[in-house]
């Protein structure tokens, strides 16, 4: 699997960029997790440096510490796990909640993973109560029978 696409490369490196030209108030969504599928190694990331491997973003590599700082896109696609297997980009992730927001629940669970599960059900719990629009721009009632928060 490739771990960044075009579309990706290109968000990482709209968000480095502004973090450039603004680093006061520079806390962006994170665009793309990769994760270790046979263990609890997981990273985040926000920004790609021009160089086009050195990432910025939470990384968690599973020992109860996340942290936030800068890590290698070709190191992480140079380890090779057991069972052929490789670190891989997790396809269905989306958030929208900021950087801080999951460092602040790494650090409080302990892992990213944990902060995952806080951040899906409050996100979830977000968006049923968030009123919906219709296409003439109206307001509608929530949804009365929301999908329970992703485990």
């Amino acid at each position: 699997m490739k771990l960044l696409t075009a579309d990706l490369r290109a968000a990482l490196l709209a968000n480095a960029a502004a973090h450039a030209a603004d680093d006061r108030g520079h806390d962006p969504v994170p665009v793309v997790k990769f994760f270790n599928p046979m263990g609890p190694a997981t990273w985040l990331a926000t920004e790609l440096d021009a160089d086009g491997d050195t990432l910025f973003g939470l990384a968690d590599l599973g020992f109860g510490c996340p942290e936030l700082g800068y890590f290698s896109l070709s190191e992480i696609a140079a380890l090779r796990l057991p069972l052929g297997l490789r670190i891989e980009r997790d396809i269905g992730f989306a958030t929208i909640a900021p950087l801080s927001v999951w460092a602040e629940a790494a650090r409080g669970t302990g892992s990213l993973l944990g902060a995952q599960a806080v951040i899906r059900a409050v996100e979830a719990a977000g968006a049923s109560t968030r009123p919906s629009t219709d296409p003439d721009g109206a307001a509608t009632a929530t949804d009365p029978d929301p999908l329970p928060p992703a485990d």
